[in-house]
């Protein structure tokens, strides 16, 4: 355990680890009636949730750079552009409750790209922008963590 007592305000999903192993533990030698197991099993979800926040926004925002680097569609841009802000500042303070979480965002923006691919291809079929030549581009594209976390944004898409 952490021998400054703070790790659960300074990372609180390495908190919710590193109690559920001490809780683990616990029930290996007490024989206090306690529901170890489910006790267990609530404080490993609190970490999920952690988790499950972070990969909602990166979603989020690949989605709405993909829209932004594929749509040539300028009434929703502003709009696009104002989700990716807001969802980049929670997704910020996820990570500075979480820092644990960092280390995951290369391989997390990779997993999650597919995702959002074919979140954003939907919406630019619904409304026709997705061209087969736009299709094959789409499914391209990658974007680097900086580029999801960071303050870039695709230059705008030029109607054909």
């Amino acid at each position: 355990m952490a021998a400054d007592g703070d790790l659960y305000h300074r990372d609180f999903l390495a908190w919710t680890q590193e109690q559920a192993e001490a809780l683990r533990a616990a029930a290996r030698t007490s024989n206090l009636p306690i529901d170890w197991e489910n006790l267990v099993e609530e404080i490993e979800s609190l970490g999920r949730s952690e988790r499950r926040d972070l990969t909602s926004g990166l979603r989020a925002v690949i989605e709405h750079l993909l829209k932004l680097s594929f749509s040539p569609a300028e009434a929703p841009r502003k709009a696009w552009i104002e989700t990716v802000d807001r969802t980049r500042d929670e997704i910020e303070d996820v990570l500075e409750e979480n820092p644990s979480l960092r280390r995951e965002i290369p391989a997390l923006v990779a997993r999650f790209g597919d995702k959002a691919t074919r979140r954003a291809a939907g919406s630019l079929a619904e409304f026709g922008e997705l061209t087969p030549e736009a299709r094959a581009r789409l499914r391209a594209a990658v974007f680097t963590p900086d580029q999801v976390l960071g303050d870039w944004f695709p230059p705008p898409t030029r109607s054909p």
